[in-house]
């Protein structure tokens, strides 16, 4: 009977006598598992950097709520109707809607912005201070506001990277004054640039941030602009029929009337991409396991040669007294030894490159400061796991057959081989 050392001192001294051959086919399977992992660290890199996309303009549980206009009859109001929010909405929300943990109202305003001689016509965002996590707004200098300037009607202003950078070019912005429609503001805080497609249309750098009491300096703010609201679970489409059912009988529309109450959900755009992004971790990892499989098959050819050339070896051993399973489990033994070592150094060759690649650009290349998009070659412990499960597949495949053709060799007909 063949023991477990015995066979890894075979196997050893099978791979040792031809090194040559050995190398080259350990690297070709080397090949083939860095191929897979890293065609499944890109998927997953992918994955993140859709993530990270839309998690550079709000938070992942963040919905909006905006008035429309109604497309359907409802009791004796006729379509066409205005939906026109207001703050008593977010009550009727936060009442009915039990999975909502923050809420904040949000009005607009466009009006001329100035400092010292440079003039520039903005909108001005008015929100709650929770505006700040749920849009997830970050801030690069100075402070957001908070509570006490909500409850003080402070005059103070959070400005968007690219205000600041027209209004005060280089120089320090935090504890200056500037006008907002000739009023004095001071600036508290600076954001950290976001993504922005296009140049001229899209103003989402531009922007400037006053606590909402402050936006009566402009506009009655009794009705508002969109109600920003973050909520606990994943399950949005509940969410969403709470509000509308709540606004609906509120302003009298019907619930499902979609143009009545424009409702949109970072989630469930994001749900919609996840299906893209699976199916594509599933593609990469299949054309990864195709590349494999060649090595695989490289691996079966080297393994039949030894088997043909190491028949009288085979008829002894059987005269010895080996049986037909230890034969199987002496060549299946060189086989996976060769997978192992060539695996080891494949997923070690595919960490080596995910390094020196960096990221690649992706987003980047559609968006200013879209960097947080672009790719990452991410090897996670799953990717390891299901590369080395493929490995151990196409490894115990590619064996399996010549172990079996050397355990039915006859041994009188092998002893007479030449």
């Amino acid at each position: 009977m063949v023991r477990g050392k015995d066979i890894l001192t075979q196997a050893y001294a099978s791979l040792t006598f031809n090194r040559r051959r050995t190398a080259l086919t350990m690297l070709g399977m080397a090949w083939g598992i860095a191929t897979v992992v890293l065609l499944m660290a890109y998927g997953t890199g992918f994955s993140t950097a859709i993530v990270n996309i839309f998690k550079s303009y709000a938070a992942m549980q963040a919905m909006v709520v905006v008035g429309g206009r109604t497309s359907m009859q409802a009791g004796g109001n006729k379509a066409g109707v205005n939906v026109r929010l207001t703050k008593d909405d977010m009550d009727r929300i936060v009442a009915n809607v039990p999975h909502v943990l923050k809420i904040t109202p949000e009005s607009f305003y466009n009006t001329l912005i100035s400092y010292e001689g440079r003039s520039y016509t903005w909108t001005v965002h008015g929100g709650y201070p929770m505006l700040r996590d749920i849009q997830n707004l970050q801030v690069e200098a100075g402070r957001f506001y908070g509570p006490e300037d909500m409850q003080q009607r402070a005059r103070v202003c959070v400005l968007g990277w690219e205000a600041k950078q027209k209004l005060f070019s280089g120089r320090y912005a935090i504890g200056q004054r500037v006008r907002i429609a000739g009023i004095p503001y001071e600036v508290i805080g600076v954001l950290k640039p976001r993504p922005q497609e296009g140049n001229e249309n899209n103003d989402i750098n531009r922007v400037v941030h006053i606590p909402f009491p402050t936006m009566s300096d402009f506009r009655d703010t009794y009705y508002i602009d969109a109600i920003w609201l973050e909520f606990l679970g994943y399950d949005f489409g509940a969410v969403e029929r709470s509000v509308r059912n709540a606004m609906a009988a509120q302003h009298n529309f019907r619930p499902d009337d979609k143009r009545a109450l424009m409702i949109f959900c970072l989630m469930e755009q994001l749900t919609e991409f996840n299906v893209i992004t699976i199916a594509l971790q599933v593609l990469l990892a299949f054309i990864g396991a195709l590349t494999l499989g060649i090595g695989g098959i490289g691996l079966m050819n080297i393994m039949l040669v030894s088997v043909t050339q190491r028949t009288r070896e085979i008829g002894v051993e059987k005269a010895l007294g080996a049986r037909r399973f230890d034969i199987l489990r002496q060549f299946l033994g060189e086989a996976l030894a060769i997978t192992f070592l060539g695996g080891v150094f494949g997923i070690v060759l595919a960490y080596i490159i995910s390094v020196c690649f960096g990221k690649l650009t992706f987003y980047s290349a559609l968006a200013q400061h879209g960097e947080a998009g672009d790719i990452r070659l991410i090897i996670s412990p799953v990717t390891v796991l299901v590369s080395t499960t493929i490995l151990a597949i196409v490894g115990l495949v590619s064996g399996m057959i010549p172990a079996v053709r050397a355990s039915r060799l006859d041994p009188i007909e092998a002893l007479r081989y030449e």
